[in-house]
């Protein structure tokens, strides 16, 4: 006997159906708006987000030095400047070695579109020199044409280098004021908010610096990690610039997945054009070593308690922010992704029915004021 549909039923399904569907509209239309508004505000929204990465890295230290009886105005203070004295010495470091060894890298270049030339003119491809120097011509034609262009995007680029020291200025600012003020922050936002939001909004805010905070440490050392070893293998095949290349892969690793691939292939087309194929083919092998050892060892072990996201939920969340923001979406993309899960779970606890299981009291322990006295 088959089984008829029961229209009451039918149309209450379609009912639900409408609800649900025009309530995700409105929540989608919601964060549309939200996005265009931030999209607006972009200018003062990234150096706060810059300044929160900052201080959670450096709150480690400034808390210390609270602890031990500095002033909180004091401790931020020597804690900003440190981390200002090392990124510059960094800068310097990474500087020295480009500019001493840019003349045998650029006749490393050289050498080495000789090489491809020559395997171009061989067996399978047979490509002449009348071929080759056509196609300059081509591509010399082409940039004379767009010489308009060029001009815009190095004004561009001008002005883009500006935007970053503003920004870089006024992260630092912020994180000053971050890391001197920042305790008060969830009292002051307690008091702030009327009713149920006073207990979960601080509450939500608070999971999320923690999580934030466990991310920006977590990629800091293993980053650290990967370009000590990748480093260690650069100079033992003495590759030039092993020192900016190493300081590329530890910042390459705050941005998942993505920033591996790109600071691995500029070590290996530096390892061809400066020592041949052999040593790229090596340097490649360094670097898959260890990704994989960060992928399966280092990262699942540092991670799993800190953010609590899979591997396929980062991969998506880098590739879907990377094709709506860029370097700066793929950048964002996983603290963004495990800040929204700590919400989601905050959300779901307190919408769940069962409640939290209370958890077994331990017998007090005795001591020598209860304990009975035996003769």
């Amino acid at each position: 006997m088959s089984a008829t549909l029961r229209s009451a039923k039918a149309t209450a399904a379609l009912r639900t159906a409408a609800r649900v569907s025009a309530e995700s509209l409105v929540v989608l239309l919601m964060a549309g708006v939200t996005l265009w508004i931030v999209g607006r505000m972009w200018s003062v929204v990234w150096p706060l987000v810059v300044a929160l990465f900052l201080t959670t890295l450096t709150w480690p230290l400034t808390r210390f030095l609270r602890r031990h009886s500095w002033p909180p105005a004091l401790a931020a203070a020597v804690v900003t400047l440190s981390f200002v004295l090392v990124v510059a010495g960094v800068i310097a470091l990474i500087a020295v070695p480009v500019a001493s060894q840019s003349g045998e890298l650029s006749k490393g270049v050289v050498e080495g579109i000789g090489r491809l030339r020559e395997w171009a003119a061989g067996p399978p491809l047979n490509i002449g020199d009348d071929q080759i120097s056509g196609a300059l011509d081509t591509a010399m034609a082409r940039v004379q044409d767009s010489i308009g262009s060029m001009v815009t995007a190095v004004a561009t680029g001008v002005g883009t280098v500006f935007n970053g020291v503003v920004t870089a200025f006024l992260a630092l600012f912020l994180m000053f004021f971050f890391l001197k003020d920042g305790p008060r922050f969830l009292p002051w936002l307690t008091r702030q908010l009327p009713g149920r939001l006073a207990v979960d909004v601080p509450v939500v805010a608070e999971r999320s610096w923690d999580t934030l905070g466990a991310f920006v440490r977590s990629q800091a050392f293993v980053g650290l990690l990967d370009a000590v070893c990748i480093g260690v293998g650069l100079w033992i095949l003495d590759i030039p610039l092993v020192l900016p290349l190493a300081v590329l892969t530890f910042v390459s690793a705050f941005v998942p997945i993505i920033g591996a691939l790109f600071a691995g292939f500029v070590a290996v087309l530096i390892a061809l054009v400066s020592n041949g194929p052999t040593d790229a083919l090596i340097v490649l092998a360094i670097i898959i070593v260890v990704q994989q050892l960060e992928g399966n060892v280092f990262q699942p072990m540092i991670q799993s308690r800190g953010l609590g996201l899979h591997a396929a939920v980062v991969l998506l969340a880098v590739t879907l922010g990377g094709s709506l923001a860029g370097i700066v979406g793929s950048l964002l993309a996983v603290p963004l992704a495990a800040v929204i899960a700590v919400f989601w779970n905050y959300l779901r606890d307190q919408l769940s029915d069962e409640a939290p299981e209370p958890e077994p009291e331990e017998p007090p322990a005795p001591s020598l004021a209860t304990a009975p006295v035996t003769s």
